[in-house]
């Protein structure tokens, strides 16, 4: 009998992937009869036969429910009355979904508005009817990567040359051209639609013509190398791949890591998309940790940037080594009543969120801190070394939002060298890093003042 298990073993070897023929093979010197095992064998061979097709039939449910949504715009029940949904085609290779306000007066001035990550258009649902209200024509897109905007790649393999920070200005540029405007009167970001807000207005300031920055302060463009034909020392910043911080936050006592670097990783995507929570309760545990609802966040100046100043920052900016951010965030998930006395983002209106990044996965989203590590894109920005925004700007933030001082000096840098019309900085009472969900009213005065002292 063990004569012939082990024959039966052996005749199964060709026909089974490895790790499962080792799993038969178990079984057989496990004591089990020829008849079970080769009834095991088949069943294994069976489900190795049908888990493609399986993948497949789910991979295709995706791209199917991805495409069927990519040409839909949001349902009216899900906007305020005064804002449509709709497609703008050829806009960089580009059909961007964007939601608009103010549409119905030809000729006002255009106003963009650009969410970060991990948000969307509808992010600014909020502030878009107060500024068309004071007679602004609002556009505000799904930027490449996100929601229903379509004609980006999204695999982690795929060519990062789109998300280009220049490529991405592109976009804008070519989204303002789209809807018949030469000039805007003011491009506005928040997170890392910040520093894209930042770059359309310092690349083409006869384009746009004001920029408000929210959330993330932007301390200027990239230096070039200064003073080096004698062989002095460079002043010059080093490659971002070679910054010794990351280094030595692995090192700290427990070891820690940049969110923006493991926001790099190829395992960020799925930890995030497949997080054991799901993904709507991931992004509510996200919203809610970096809002000022939590109330750890109490936010001040960090000395330096260095290892253990920044350690001083919470877990969802300088995550523990060992998790991804979904388990860094499940810690926050704030109860049950907590998340039915929240106004400021209710269920419905989480939604809207979760649905899309269940569909989309968030890897487009993904990609901006991709090139941030790719020397490449660093390099095309030093095209603009030395160059100021020169056109009126304002600073908007919560002042329970860390991303003000994350980096040492960056909020200082912005106001005294990098915009040379900064207006004002405005830290709102009552907010953290979703600043124009959280006080809609508040941001929509600040704006609408600057907006209207300017025109």
């Amino acid at each position: 009998m063990d004569h012939r298990r082990s024959n039966a073993v052996r005749g199964l070897e060709d026909a089974l992937p490895e790790s499962q023929f080792d799993l038969v093979a178990s079984l057989g010197d496990s004591g089990l009869t020829r008849r079970h095992l080769i009834q095991g064998a088949a069943a294994i061979l069976l489900q190795a036969a049908v888990a493609p097709f399986a993948r497949a039939d789910e991979t295709h449910k995706q791209s199917t429910a991805r495409k069927e949504a990519e040409a839909t715009p949001y349902s009216p029940a899900l906007l305020p009355e005064g804002i449509r949904s709709r497609f703008v085609n050829e806009v960089n290779g580009l059909r961007m979904h964007v939601l608009e306000a103010g549409f119905e007066v030809k000729d006002r001035p255009g106003v963009l508005l650009l969410h970060g990550f991990p948000e969307l258009a509808y992010s600014w649902r909020k502030v878009m009817l107060p500024i068309a209200a004071a007679g602004f024509h609002v556009i505000v897109p799904d930027r490449r990567g996100y929601g229903r905007t379509s004609g980006w790649d999204v695999r982690f393999d795929d060519d990062l040359d789109p998300f280009g920070t220049l490529n991405q200005v592109r976009d804008v540029l070519g989204l303002a051209s789209a809807f018949g405007y030469r000039s805007i009167a003011a491009v506005i970001g928040h997170d890392f639609g910040s520093p894209l807000a930042a770059w359309c207005a310092l690349v083409r300031p006869d384009v746009f013509r004001s920029v408000v920055l929210m959330s993330a302060p932007f301390a200027g463009s990239p230096a070039l190398p200064f003073n080096t034909s004698g062989g002095l020392q460079t002043k010059g910043v080093a490659s971002t791949a070679a910054d010794p911080i990351y280094d030595e936050l692995a090192k700290l006592r427990p070891p820690r890591k940049h969110y923006q670097k493991y926001f790099a990783t190829r395992e960020a995507n799925e930890d995030m998309w497949h997080a054991p929570q799901g993904v709507h309760d991931f992004l509510r545990a996200y919203y809610h940790m970096k809002s000022a609802d939590w109330k750890q966040n109490a936010p001040f100046p960090l000395k330096a940037r260095t290892a253990s100043e920044w350690a001083q920052l919470p877990r969802y900016y300088v995550m523990d080594l060992d998790k991804g951010m979904a388990e860094t965030v499940a810690s926050a998930t704030p109860s049950s009543a907590a998340i039915a006395a929240c106004k400021w983002l209710p269920e419905h209106e989480l939604r809207v969120y979760s649905t899309e990044y269940e569909r989309t996965g968030f890897q487009g989203g993904l990609e901006e801190y991709r090139v941030r590590w790719i020397d490449k894109y660093r390099a095309e920005l030093q095209l603009f070394s030395g160059r100021t925004i020169d056109v009126p700007a304002l600073f908007i933030a919560g002042r329970s939002d860390w991303g003000v001082y994350q980096n040492p000096g960056d909020f200082e840098r912005m106001q005294k060298t990098a915009c040379t019309r900064m207006l004002g900085t405005h830290l709102v009472d009552g907010a953290g890093h979703w600043v124009q969900q959280e006080q809609p009213a508040e941001v929509s005065k600040f704006l609408v003042q600057f907006l209207k002292d300017l025109s």
